[in-house]
């Protein structure tokens, strides 16, 4: 029997110890997962509701992606009528603790779940808190990763053996390459207009760069940091002056100009794995693969966020021990079962999934999976994660800078000054 089988296997028995006495529990469960996600996630709660008939059930709902998720949850929350777990990203923690909107899950609601910070990546439990104060508890880490033509590199006498491309770190070596690719009407990268701030933001993390802290002075505290996020946006702007990457393209052109094999590169998030390998089932892409950013100046790093669960505060609404139990172990099981989840593309952020024989077969998975350790999430401020004001910084001053529309100097300025004028 697989090691993660006997894993899930044995919570479940655990559960169904701590839980017999009791009349069954149904968890009302919030999430904001479309498409192939939506998908994954609808099939493990039938799975869990399957294993826990008697016992747990959960009463799944979604709700629309961004702005108008976390709205309802925060004006449900405060009048007590939210859902018993809810899906977040982890970068909006810090906004969600500030209008109290998420309770706070303690060490002894993990211990009672058979699950600890240790079982996590710590890139993940970091993210999770705020001053060391638990909020929510990490599913996945999705973030920034390297695309590849692999027929393009292997032409190229670019690929090992086990034909992972080589001799991409460093600037001089990755621009060559970008340089040697851009020939007869085809480019060297393809990566959409409207996300170059993740790329970006993982150069700046490759400096080590400050983006935030708010004991120094807010955003971009020294003028160091400044320089920093000033270069990462040149050196895209770089690519674009080049001819490498087109200047102005949108999200679907960008993977068509990957995908019929016009750009030997795609940089974009691991999402976008599950397109891909829908294409080669179908015979329609040359051979692909993805691999983690390479290092351009000093430190491995990319742009990463994660999927986690939270337990709304529900102002209110009386404590219900069980009820608490329950939601535990549904996010307990989520965790041990989330090699299914990683088929989306997504690094499982529970060690035992990803650090299993299982997920290591997992291709391109595991090719891209050093990121968790090394992921440059966004700031600790009430101004981060999707949907944000942050956000809005980024589309508005860095992304255009790439395109020549701002100085990148004069948008690393404005963006700075945006920011803090919103503190």
């Amino acid at each position: 029997m697989h090691t993660l089988r006997k894993l899930a296997l044995a919570s479940s028995a655990f559960v169904a110890l701590a839980t017999g006495a009791y009349a069954q529990q149904t968890v009302v469960w919030w999430d904001f997962l479309a498409g192939g996600d939506g998908v994954r996630m609808k099939a493990l709660i039938d799975q869990f509701n399957e294993e826990h008939q008697g016992e747990i059930q959960i009463e799944g709902t979604t709700l629309e992606w961004g702005t108008p998720f976390y709205t309802k949850l925060q004006t449900s929350s405060a009048i007590g009528e939210g859902p018993d777990i809810a899906t977040y990203h982890l970068s909006r923690i810090p906004l969600a603790v500030d209008s109290g909107t998420l309770s706070e899950i303690t060490d002894e609601d993990m211990a009672g779940a058979g699950i600890s910070d240790d079982d996590f990546t710590q890139a993940a439990v970091a993210a999770a808190k705020v001053d060391d104060v638990r909020y929510a508890v990490p599913f996945d880490q999705h973030g920034l990763i390297l695309f590849y033509n692999k027929e393009m590199l292997g032409e190229a006498g670019m690929l090992d053996d086990n034909g992972l491309p080589t001799g991409l770190d460093g600037m001089e070596n990755f621009e060559a390459a970008l340089a040697q690719f851009t020939a007869d009407g085809k480019y060297g990268l393809s990566m959409p207009t409207g996300d170059r701030y993740r790329a970006v933001y993982s150069f700046f993390g490759q400096q080590g760069g400050t983006m935030f802290d708010e004991a120094a002075g807010g955003f971009f505290p020294t003028d160091e940091d400044l320089a920093k996020l000033t270069t990462a946006t040149e050196t895209m702007k770089r690519w674009v002056d080049n001819g490498w990457t087109p200047a102005q393209i949108e999200s679907p052109a960008a993977l068509a100009l990957f995908t019929s094999g016009q750009a030997a590169f795609f940089i974009m998030g691991n999402w976008e794995v599950p397109t891909f390998t829908d294409l080669a089932a179908k015979g329609e892409i040359f051979e692909w693969g993805a691999v983690e950013l390479p290092v351009l100046f000093d430190t491995k790093a990319a742009w990463s966020d994660s999927h986690a669960f939270v337990i709304p505060a529900n102002a209110g609404k009386e404590a219900d021990p069980e009820k608490r139990a329950a939601v535990m172990q549904v996010i307990a099981w989520m965790d041990q079962n989330s090699l299914d989840w990683a088929g989306a593309g997504h690094i499982p952020a529970f060690n035992a999934v990803r650090e299993s024989e299982e997920f290591k077969t997992m291709k391109p998975q595991s090719d891209y999976a050093g990121f968790a350790d090394t992921a440059v999430f966004d700031p600790r401020t009430i101004l981060a994660g999707p949907a944000t004001p942050l956000g809005d910084a980024w589309s508005n001053y860095i992304n255009p800078a790439t395109t020549g529309e701002i100085e990148p100097a004069d948008a690393a300025m404005q963006m700075r000054d945006d920011l803090n004028s919103q503190l």
